[in-house]
């Protein structure tokens, strides 16, 4: 309902100049709104108005759909502090993560976002994380305002009754989808040559002859935190891979190097900055080996050999995901992949097309139900690694009307909404009424959604 538009996913960037450009015409800030005690800046306002038009959001007047927006905001920000609402540090990062692989996917590559905002993407980082931690803030107010309010199966076939055919909800085309993946491997001659290379870097920073931070920049190959030097950020344990965490925190001296840790990322070596207990900062260098392209082959003939043995019927698709596969997410569920809502964390075998990995979609479009893929390379969207997979097309749901029969749950969703709006409606604008508001006498003349912003 009130969504920053921050989250838009973004489109149309040749068109358009950078943030970085746009705050370089922005020379003089201001105050523009005040909200209780918190204030909006011009400098705001500007930003979201540039990334709404690269999303192609056509907002009539955004100089009062954004600072509205903005301040809305705040106040369930507020609400939150007063009612002692948090959300977690890993459910951030997961939001934060989701939002920014979704757009390196439209703009290319780590690079293109980079040149876009005009800032290295460890600060790009930090920027979607108080993003995604102000929209999760002001989720979980809503979720407390509003977790009273039930709708009865009754209810809901009689609304639906009662619902112009063009009012009706349109379903999007949904498909279920199996994988059976192959992770090549890089030869124990190439783990060998990364080790070395990392004992190295090591000795060489335990002996004093050069400073930990300097090698990550100039080395390692975690693009996100080389630039600072491989630093981290203070982490919690379920925010990190298990390995690296459980030797990250086991440090104990900020002058030492760690062992090589292996992960699904990598290799890395480590060196303590603080450990607050429940936390830890660490810097970090991380090499992948090398995979040969014989390797990719090979994994791909594997699993051409794979399919055309599931279509020969000598065993089925479910069979081989469970023994063959790679991917231990899903190896133990048949090899169905699972959608999970990065805001409410629910869990679907049901995707939209938009929601599947890039390479998978185009496959999967081109499939019918029950058929499998030949073999083909992607990235594996966690680790960011080069895998091979098949893809079998489980089920298509054709996009559609939602009806009583295949979609009573939208439907049940869409009277809930409708009345949660309501409440979290009358709710603002006594909030509204109570809170002290302040707008520049240039912004006041605007159509606001709510009354009351001028005092």
């Amino acid at each position: 309902m009130y969504r920053l538009l921050s989250l838009l996913p973004l489109s149309l960037l040749a068109t358009l100049p950078t943030l970085a450009q746009q705050r370089s015409t922005n020379n003089v800030d201001e105050v523009v709104w005040v909200v209780g005690d918190q204030p909006i800046l011009r400098s705001e306002v500007e930003v979201f108005r540039l990334e709404a038009g690269i999303a192609g959001k056509a907002l009539a007047n955004p100089y009062a759909t954004i600072p509205e927006q903005l301040a809305i905001q705040k106040l369930f920000i507020h609400q939150a502090e007063t009612d002692s609402i948090e959300v977690s540090d890993e459910e951030v990062l997961r939001l934060a993560d989701f939002n920014i692989e979704r757009d390196i996917r439209e703009l290319g590559s780590r690079e293109n976002l980079e040149a876009y905002h005009g800032k290295p993407y460890a600060q790009i980082r930090e920027r979607y994380k108080e993003t995604a931690r102000a929209q999760m803030t002001t989720e979980r107010v809503k979720d407390q305002l509003t977790k009273s309010i039930k709708v009865t199966p009754a209810e809901t076939r009689e609304f639906f009754a009662k619902l112009p055919q063009d009012s009706v909800p349109f379903v999007p085309t949904q498909v279920e989808v199996q994988i059976i993946t192959a992770h090549p491997t890089p030869k124990r001659e190439e783990v060998e040559r990364i080790e070395e290379r990392l004992r190295n870097f090591a000795h060489r920073v335990n002996s004093g002859e050069t400073d930990f931070g300097r090698l990550a920049k100039m080395y390692s190959q975690d693009w996100g935190t080389a630039r600072n030097g491989g630093e981290v950020g203070l982490s919690g344990r379920n925010m990190l891979a298990p390995e690296f965490a459980a030797v990250a925190f086991s440090l104990s001296d900020p002058k030492k190097v760690s062992k090589i840790v292996r992960t699904d990322f990598g290799y890395h070596i480590m060196q303590l900055i603080e450990n607050r207990g429940d936390k830890v900062n660490v810097r970090h260098i991380l090499l992948k080996p090398e995979i040969a392209q014989s390797e990719f082959e090979a994994s791909i003939q594997r699993l051409d050999s794979i399919a055309d043995d599931i279509r020969a019927a000598k065993f089925s698709f479910e069979e081989a995901a469970r023994v063959l596969s790679d991917d231990k997410d899903t190896r133990n569920n048949h090899g169905l992949m699972v959608y999970e809502s990065p805001m409410s964390r629910d869990k679907s075998s049901r995707f939209e097309m938009e929601h599947l990995p890039q390479d998978i979609a185009k496959v999967v479009d081109t499939l019918k139900v029950g058929e499998v893929s030949r073999a083909f390379r992607t990235v594996d969207e966690k680790t960011g690694a080069e895998i091979c997979v098949i893809v079998k097309l489980k089920n298509r749901i054709e996009g559609h009307r939602a009806n009583m029969a295949e979609d009573f749950q939208i439907l049940k969703n869409v009277v809930l909404q409708r009345r949660q709006n309501e409440v979290l409606k009358k709710w603002l604008t006594q909030k509204i009424k109570t809170t002290y508001t302040r707008i520049s006498p240039e912004w006041r003349n605007q159509q606001f959604e709510y009354e009351g912003w001028v005092k």
